[in-house]
């Protein structure tokens, strides 16, 4: 015996199916306009560009006039005391505070990622794709990352520091 009012619920069904789709896109529509707007900044201080080689990344400041720079891991054997193993490079990135700063991502080779945790940065460099971050810091301090992606047996080795200055 087989209960057919049961089957027989359509317009149930389509309320319950439609009603949650129609509250997820009154969430995802103003989510989406304000992502959008935290990513954008019209006129940044400073567009830096970094480019990812194995095992060291180059920074451009294409702002003024064109400063390009490598920046390697400091061996240990030139480690001074209060260094820090595995994460100081040899050229720092240099930056003031309160600056708006363009980031602008890419690689050489394969695939890194230019990530610093504390700031809340990682953006993926991607061979032939100039990705895009900004951020301004509001304290001064050494900061220190490192790439993120599995890019080969070195890649723990491709140290990122930003010195923030007042």
């Amino acid at each position: 015996l087989t209960n057919t009012s049961i089957s027989d619920a359509q317009e149930m069904e389509t309320i319950w199916t439609i009603l949650p789709a129609i509250i997820l896109i009154l969430i995802a529509l103003p989510s989406l306009r304000i992502l959008y707007l935290t990513d954008e900044i019209n006129n940044p201080s400073f567009t830096i560009k970094s480019i990812g080689h194995q095992w060291y990344w180059t920074y451009e400041y294409t702002d003024y006039g064109g400063l390009i720079f490598n920046s390697y891991m400091l061996p240990p054997l030139f480690l001074e005391p209060g260094d820090l193993r595995l994460l100081d490079v040899d050229n720092r990135v240099v930056l003031p505070v309160e600056a708006p700063v363009r980031m602008m991502i890419t690689s050489q080779d394969v695939l890194h990622s230019w990530t610093v945790p504390s700031l809340g940065l990682k953006t993926d460099a991607i061979p032939g794709r100039l990705n895009q971050t900004t951020f301004t810091a509001t304290r001064p301090g050494v900061y220190y990352g490192q790439c993120s992606e599995i890019c080969g047996a070195n890649h723990s080795f491709m140290p990122i520091v930003l010195e923030l200055i007042p």
